[in-house]
């Protein structure tokens, strides 16, 4: 683990990898997960997604990879927006997956997306085979950031698209000190309160807190195999977008 964002888990008093913390986190939320989403970011998170399944779109992308795609959301925009022949939709949190899988079977998009467990460290899929990969509020929570990173660009192919949307802390007053009791009170508690489960939403703010962000995760994204990579932030700073190019 070379960041300290890998050394936060969810579950302080267990001995179990962060990756497993992270899969018994997300199968416990998921009933609850697409409510409180929404609810927690006041629905801007649907805007957020649309930017950048939007930077997508120069690349055509006909085979695209849904990294952390929990339960879905951003996998079945995509298919809306972009009218990819596939999407793999992959996840460590069967919970989460079965809640999308859902979703998927009322639209009758079963034969556009697909869902599998993966494990983002370790990606059982063929060298360049896709164009496009994206992973929404989910990088935070790789077991290895960098290995994460290779492995995604592994399997896109050559001049392939990776963008990612992360969840990020406001630089400027007073977005900055707003921020800081929205995330370290409110979210919480509110998280507790509907969801039954405090672990998941004290790890969230502390993940996010610790996280690389802007500059550093750009260049964290450029070293592990991507070119033409840029960020930009949404919302004053509590979410941004990065994209990078498969070399």
């Amino acid at each position: 683990m070379g960041y300290n964002a890998e050394k936060v888990v969810p579950y302080v008093d267990k001995e179990s990898s962060k990756s497993e913390q992270v899969e018994e986190m997300f199968d416990e939320i998921a009933p609850k997960y697409d409510f409180l989403n929404h609810a927690l970011s006041f629905g801007m998170d649907k805007g957020w997604r649309k930017k950048g399944i939007e930077s997508l779109q120069e690349v055509s992308p006909k085979r695209i990879l849904d990294i952390a795609t929990g339960t879905g959301d951003l996998a079945i925009l995509a298919y809306q927006l972009l009218h990819p022949d596939h999407i793999l939709a992959i996840d460590i949190s069967e919970g989460m997956m079965n809640v999308g899988r859902k979703k998927v079977r009322r639209l009758g998009l079963e034969d556009k997306i697909e869902f599998e467990w993966q494990d983002s460290t370790h990606l059982e899929l063929a060298d360049d085979s896709f164009d496009a990969a994206m992973v929404a509020f989910g990088v935070r929570n790789f077991e290895d950031l960098d290995k994460g990173l290779q492995e995604i660009a592994r399997v896109l192919r050559p001049g392939g698209k990776l963008m990612i949307l992360e969840l990020s802390t406001p630089e400027h007053f007073p977005m900055k000190q707003g921020y800081q009791i929205y995330s370290k009170v409110i979210i919480p508690n509110i998280g507790r309160l509907i969801s039954g489960k405090k672990a998941a939403y004290t790890y969230l703010p502390k993940s996010i807190s610790v996280f690389p962000q802007n500059k550093n995760l750009a260049e964290i994204i450029k070293k592990n195999g991507y070119a033409n990579v840029t960020y930009r932030k949404l919302t004053l700073g509590i979410c941004t977008l990065y994209t990078g190019i498969k070399k």
